[in-house]
Protein backbone atom coordinates (compact mmCIF):
# COMPACT_ATOMS: atom_id res chain seq x y z
CA UNK A 1 0.00 0.00 0.00
CA UNK A 2 1.63 3.54 -0.53
CA UNK A 3 -0.13 6.79 0.74
CA UNK A 4 0.75 9.87 -0.36
CA UNK A 5 0.09 13.26 1.23
CA UNK A 6 -1.48 15.65 -0.73
CA UNK A 7 -2.06 18.55 2.05
CA UNK A 8 -0.77 19.19 4.97
CA UNK A 9 -0.25 21.77 7.29
CA UNK A 10 3.59 21.99 6.15
CA UNK A 11 4.80 20.36 2.67
CA UNK A 12 8.46 18.63 2.45
CA UNK A 13 9.32 20.93 -0.35
CA UNK A 14 9.16 24.81 -1.76
CA UNK A 15 7.17 23.21 -5.12
CA UNK A 16 4.48 21.79 -3.07
CA UNK A 17 2.31 24.44 -1.07
CA UNK A 18 0.71 23.51 2.51
CA UNK A 19 -2.27 24.84 3.81
CA UNK A 20 -4.31 24.23 7.61
CA UNK A 21 -5.92 21.06 5.69
CA UNK A 22 -5.67 16.73 4.85
CA UNK A 23 -5.84 14.79 2.33
CA UNK A 24 -4.47 11.87 1.85
CA UNK A 25 -3.95 9.59 -1.85
CA UNK A 26 -4.11 5.94 -0.88
CA UNK A 27 -3.34 2.86 -3.47
CA UNK A 28 -4.28 -0.14 -2.81
CA UNK A 29 -4.36 -4.07 -4.79
CA UNK A 30 -8.03 -3.14 -4.79
CA UNK A 31 -8.49 0.90 -4.65
CA UNK A 32 -7.49 4.29 -5.47
CA UNK A 33 -8.71 6.29 -2.75
CA UNK A 34 -9.27 10.13 -2.03
CA UNK A 35 -9.52 10.20 1.75
CA UNK A 36 -10.27 13.65 2.33
CA UNK A 37 -9.84 16.95 0.08
CA UNK A 38 -8.00 19.83 2.37
CA UNK A 39 -9.53 23.44 2.37
CA UNK A 40 -9.49 23.84 -1.69
CA UNK A 41 -7.95 23.22 -4.80
CA UNK A 42 -4.28 23.06 -3.14
CA UNK A 43 -4.98 19.01 -2.86
CA UNK A 44 -5.63 18.84 -6.53
CA UNK A 45 -2.72 21.63 -7.20
CA UNK A 46 0.12 19.14 -5.02
CA UNK A 47 -1.51 16.20 -6.90
CA UNK A 48 -0.61 17.06 -10.36
CA UNK A 49 3.11 18.43 -9.31
CA UNK A 50 3.58 14.70 -7.83
CA UNK A 51 2.59 12.85 -10.90
CA UNK A 52 -0.64 11.97 -9.61
CA UNK A 53 -4.46 11.99 -11.45
CA UNK A 54 -7.32 12.81 -9.06
CA UNK A 55 -9.83 12.14 -12.06
CA UNK A 56 -8.47 7.78 -11.27
CA UNK A 57 -10.08 7.56 -7.69
CA UNK A 58 -12.65 5.34 -7.39
CA UNK A 59 -13.33 5.95 -3.85
CA UNK A 60 -13.50 9.43 -2.04
CA UNK A 61 -14.19 9.60 1.75
CA UNK A 62 -14.92 12.57 3.90
CA UNK A 63 -14.07 12.36 7.27
CA UNK A 64 -16.19 15.18 8.55
CA UNK A 65 -18.14 18.56 8.26
CA UNK A 66 -15.03 21.03 8.39
CA UNK A 67 -13.83 23.04 5.47
CA UNK A 68 -10.14 22.11 6.27
CA UNK A 69 -11.21 18.54 5.14
CA UNK A 70 -14.02 19.08 2.94
CA UNK A 71 -13.18 22.64 1.02
CA UNK A 72 -11.95 21.36 -1.99
CA UNK A 73 -14.98 18.59 -2.71
CA UNK A 74 -16.37 21.15 -5.20
CA UNK A 75 -12.96 20.56 -6.80
CA UNK A 76 -13.31 17.03 -6.89
CA UNK A 77 -16.43 17.16 -8.36
CA UNK A 78 -15.29 19.02 -11.07
CA UNK A 79 -12.39 16.63 -12.02
CA UNK A 80 -12.98 13.33 -11.36
CA UNK A 81 -16.52 12.25 -12.45
CA UNK A 82 -17.19 8.31 -11.64
CA UNK A 83 -15.81 8.37 -7.76
CA UNK A 84 -18.44 7.44 -4.76
CA UNK A 85 -18.42 10.01 -2.05
CA UNK A 86 -18.71 8.84 1.00
CA UNK A 87 -19.84 10.84 4.09
CA UNK A 88 -22.16 10.89 7.02
CA UNK A 89 -25.80 11.33 6.89
CA UNK A 90 -25.11 14.73 9.30
CA UNK A 91 -23.04 16.19 6.85
CA UNK A 92 -24.08 19.93 5.31
CA UNK A 93 -24.97 20.87 8.58
CA UNK A 94 -24.11 24.44 10.28
CA UNK A 95 -20.86 23.98 11.78
CA UNK A 96 -19.24 26.95 14.02
CA UNK A 97 -16.03 27.89 15.37
CA UNK A 98 -15.01 30.45 18.35
CA UNK A 99 -12.54 32.70 18.38
CA UNK A 100 -10.92 33.90 21.40
CA UNK A 101 -13.13 37.36 21.22
CA UNK A 102 -16.37 34.79 21.27
CA UNK A 103 -16.94 35.69 17.58
CA UNK A 104 -18.10 32.92 15.43
CA UNK A 105 -17.23 31.89 12.25
CA UNK A 106 -19.06 28.99 10.06
CA UNK A 107 -16.22 26.27 9.03
CA UNK A 108 -18.89 24.10 7.61
CA UNK A 109 -19.10 22.59 3.97
CA UNK A 110 -20.11 24.28 0.72
CA UNK A 111 -23.86 24.22 0.70
CA UNK A 112 -24.28 24.33 -2.75
CA UNK A 113 -23.26 20.75 -3.03
CA UNK A 114 -25.73 19.21 -1.62
CA UNK A 115 -28.17 16.68 -3.52
CA UNK A 116 -25.34 15.24 -5.92
CA UNK A 117 -26.21 11.56 -6.52
CA UNK A 118 -22.54 10.05 -6.19
CA UNK A 119 -22.72 11.16 -2.55
CA UNK A 120 -23.31 7.75 -0.56
CA UNK A 121 -24.34 8.69 3.09
CA UNK A 122 -23.31 6.67 5.76
CA UNK A 123 -25.17 5.78 8.72
CA UNK A 124 -22.51 5.26 11.98
CA UNK A 125 -20.66 2.26 10.01
CA UNK A 126 -20.66 0.57 6.36
CA UNK A 127 -18.10 -2.25 5.28
CA UNK A 128 -17.33 -1.83 1.30
CA UNK A 129 -15.48 -4.50 0.54
CA UNK A 130 -13.24 -6.84 2.07
CA UNK A 131 -10.19 -3.56 2.41
CA UNK A 132 -12.51 -1.17 3.24
CA UNK A 133 -14.84 -0.19 6.74
CA UNK A 134 -15.55 3.21 7.46
CA UNK A 135 -17.11 3.63 11.07
CA UNK A 136 -18.80 6.77 13.00
CA UNK A 137 -20.04 4.69 16.00
CA UNK A 138 -17.60 5.95 18.77
CA UNK A 139 -19.06 5.57 22.07
CA UNK A 140 -16.46 5.59 24.70
CA UNK A 141 -15.39 9.50 26.33
CA UNK A 142 -11.80 9.56 27.84
CA UNK A 143 -9.00 11.71 26.82
CA UNK A 144 -11.54 13.60 24.45
CA UNK A 145 -9.58 16.36 22.82
CA UNK A 146 -10.07 19.69 24.83
CA UNK A 147 -9.89 21.95 21.95
CA UNK A 148 -13.49 20.98 21.24
CA UNK A 149 -14.83 23.07 23.42
CA UNK A 150 -14.33 25.64 20.45
CA UNK A 151 -16.30 24.02 18.44
CA UNK A 152 -20.27 24.04 18.08
CA UNK A 153 -23.19 23.21 15.52
CA UNK A 154 -26.75 24.37 15.32
CA UNK A 155 -29.52 22.25 16.12
CA UNK A 156 -33.04 23.47 16.09
CA UNK A 157 -32.43 27.00 16.08
CA UNK A 158 -29.75 27.47 18.53
CA UNK A 159 -26.08 26.75 19.03
CA UNK A 160 -24.85 23.73 21.18
CA UNK A 161 -21.50 21.80 21.68
CA UNK A 162 -20.65 20.16 18.76
CA UNK A 163 -21.77 16.09 18.77
CA UNK A 164 -19.59 15.44 15.80
CA UNK A 165 -21.89 12.63 14.84
CA UNK A 166 -20.74 13.77 11.50
CA UNK A 167 -17.32 12.67 11.44
CA UNK A 168 -16.35 9.02 10.72
CA UNK A 169 -13.11 7.07 10.04
CA UNK A 170 -11.79 4.48 7.60
CA UNK A 171 -9.99 1.68 8.84
CA UNK A 172 -8.22 -0.28 6.05
CA UNK A 173 -7.38 -4.22 5.57
CA UNK A 174 -4.18 -5.26 3.50
CA UNK A 175 -3.14 -8.12 3.94
CA UNK A 176 -2.22 -9.11 7.66
CA UNK A 177 -2.62 -5.22 8.37
CA UNK A 178 -5.07 -2.85 9.48
CA UNK A 179 -4.51 0.85 8.97
CA UNK A 180 -6.57 2.90 10.27
CA UNK A 181 -7.10 6.50 8.92
CA UNK A 182 -8.70 9.85 10.62
CA UNK A 183 -9.30 13.41 10.10
CA UNK A 184 -9.43 15.09 13.11
CA UNK A 185 -10.34 12.64 15.54
CA UNK A 186 -12.71 15.04 17.31
CA UNK A 187 -13.66 11.80 19.32
CA UNK A 188 -10.86 11.27 20.69
CA UNK A 189 -7.92 9.46 19.10
CA UNK A 190 -7.89 6.79 21.91
CA UNK A 191 -11.55 6.70 21.80
CA UNK A 192 -11.29 6.00 18.24
CA UNK A 193 -8.59 3.21 18.63
CA UNK A 194 -10.29 1.46 21.64
CA UNK A 195 -13.34 0.95 18.68
CA UNK A 196 -11.46 -0.97 16.69
CA UNK A 197 -9.85 -2.80 19.46
CA UNK A 198 -13.26 -3.99 20.49
CA UNK A 199 -15.01 -4.39 16.94
CA UNK A 200 -11.50 -6.56 15.94
CA UNK A 201 -9.83 -8.11 19.02
CA UNK A 202 -6.81 -6.11 17.73
CA UNK A 203 -5.18 -2.75 17.67
CA UNK A 204 -4.84 -0.90 14.05
CA UNK A 205 -1.09 -1.65 12.84
CA UNK A 206 -0.47 1.78 11.64
CA UNK A 207 -2.98 5.25 12.53
CA UNK A 208 -2.17 7.72 10.07
CA UNK A 209 -4.00 11.21 10.51
CA UNK A 210 -4.93 14.38 12.88
CA UNK A 211 -5.31 14.01 16.31
CA UNK A 212 -6.83 17.23 16.94
CA UNK A 213 -4.47 17.96 19.96
CA UNK A 214 -3.97 21.96 18.48
CA UNK A 215 -6.06 25.20 19.18
CA UNK A 216 -5.75 27.18 15.68
CA UNK A 217 -7.12 30.33 17.49
CA UNK A 218 -4.50 30.29 19.94
CA UNK A 219 -1.72 28.55 18.48
CA UNK A 220 -0.99 25.71 20.78
CA UNK A 221 -1.14 22.35 22.50
CA UNK A 222 -4.61 22.63 24.48
CA UNK A 223 -3.62 20.78 27.38
CA UNK A 224 -0.02 18.75 27.81
CA UNK A 225 -1.34 16.30 30.82
CA UNK A 226 -3.99 15.34 28.06
CA UNK A 227 -1.16 14.78 25.56
CA UNK A 228 0.88 13.08 28.04
CA UNK A 229 -2.14 10.41 28.58
CA UNK A 230 -3.00 9.79 25.03
CA UNK A 231 1.30 9.32 24.53
CA UNK A 232 1.20 6.43 27.11
CA UNK A 233 -1.89 4.80 26.00
CA UNK A 234 -0.18 4.71 22.00
CA UNK A 235 3.06 3.56 23.77
CA UNK A 236 1.20 0.75 25.39
CA UNK A 237 -0.62 -0.39 21.74
CA UNK A 238 3.00 -0.10 20.07
CA UNK A 239 1.99 0.19 17.00
CA UNK A 240 2.69 2.99 14.50
CA UNK A 241 1.76 6.48 13.84
CA UNK A 242 1.57 9.22 11.20
CA UNK A 243 0.18 12.78 12.34
CA UNK A 244 0.01 16.00 11.54
CA UNK A 245 -2.31 18.77 10.64
CA UNK A 246 -4.75 19.62 13.61
CA UNK A 247 -2.18 17.15 16.16
CA UNK A 248 0.20 20.70 16.19
CA UNK A 249 3.54 20.98 16.42
CA UNK A 250 4.18 21.35 20.15
CA UNK A 251 1.59 18.19 21.01
CA UNK A 252 3.80 16.34 18.30
CA UNK A 253 6.87 16.89 19.90
CA UNK A 254 5.41 15.62 23.19
CA UNK A 255 4.54 12.78 21.55
CA UNK A 256 7.81 12.16 19.53
CA UNK A 257 9.59 12.14 22.87
CA UNK A 258 6.87 9.62 24.19
CA UNK A 259 7.00 7.36 21.42
CA UNK A 260 10.48 7.50 19.65
CA UNK A 261 10.55 5.59 16.51
CA UNK A 262 6.75 4.75 16.62
CA UNK A 263 5.79 8.28 15.42
CA UNK A 264 6.42 10.40 12.47
CA UNK A 265 5.04 13.57 11.06
CA UNK A 266 2.90 14.23 7.65
CA UNK A 267 3.95 16.88 5.29
CA UNK A 268 2.87 17.50 1.87
CA UNK A 269 4.77 15.26 -0.20
CA UNK A 270 4.89 12.47 2.08
CA UNK A 271 4.51 8.89 0.85
CA UNK A 272 4.19 5.83 3.49
CA UNK A 273 4.65 2.21 2.11
CA UNK A 274 2.53 -0.22 3.95
CA UNK A 275 3.67 -3.80 3.09
CA UNK A 276 1.06 -6.44 3.46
Amino acid sequence: MKITVLAENQALCDKLKAEHGLSLWIETKKHTILFDVGAGELFYDNAKKLGIDIAQADTMILSHDHYDHGGGLKTFLQVNEKAKIYMQQEVFGQRYAKDTNGAMTEIGLDKSLQGNDRFVFVQDELVIDEELTIFADVDTDIMAPTGNARLFMQSKGALKADDFVHEQNLLLSYGTKKVLFTGCAHRGIVNILEHVYRQTGRYADVVIGGFHLFDLNVQYAVDEENIRQIGRYMQKTGKMYYTGHCTGQDAYEVLKEMLCAKIEPLCAGSIIIIDE
